[in-house]
């Protein structure tokens, strides 16, 4: 028992880690990465709205992943499903060659949504 206790333990603090570095990375990349991220999907103007977008993402990453550090559980993990989702159908629509990419910033959510599914599946209702 204490085993899988430690185990999801490990899995929920890697999806943690997931969500809070990538807030982080993002507002990091601001003007860098992520500001060439939204202009390689159409998306270079107005400034306002191209910085709302990537502050906007940050802030739900960061909500989500202190969301599963702090209170772990169905709602939480919940969230993250939906927000993973949401995001992924977003970058789908916008930059489909995603799923080509050699590095899999689309393909990774398959197992996130799984590992999301299965400690949302163990968490008591």
């Amino acid at each position: 028992m204490k085993d899988s206790v430690a185990q999801e333990r490990l899995l929920r603090l890697s999806l943690v880690a997931v969500w809070l570095f990538t807030a982080v990375a993002s507002i990091v990349e601001l003007n860098g990465q992520s500001r060439q991220a939204l202009a390689a999907a159409g998306i270079a103007s107005p400034q306002w709205l191209v910085q709302g977008l990537i502050v906007g993402g940050a802030a739900a990453d960061l909500a989500v992943g202190i969301a599963l550090w702090r209170w772990p559980g169905r709602a939480s993990y919940a969230a993250a499903l939906a927000l993973m989702l949401v995001m992924t159908l977003v970058a789908t629509v916008l930059q489909p060659g995603l799923w080509l990419h050699p590095l899999g910033p689309l393909l990774k959510n398959i197992p996130i949504a799984a590992l999301l599914w299965h400690l949302y599946r163990r968490a008591a209702p």
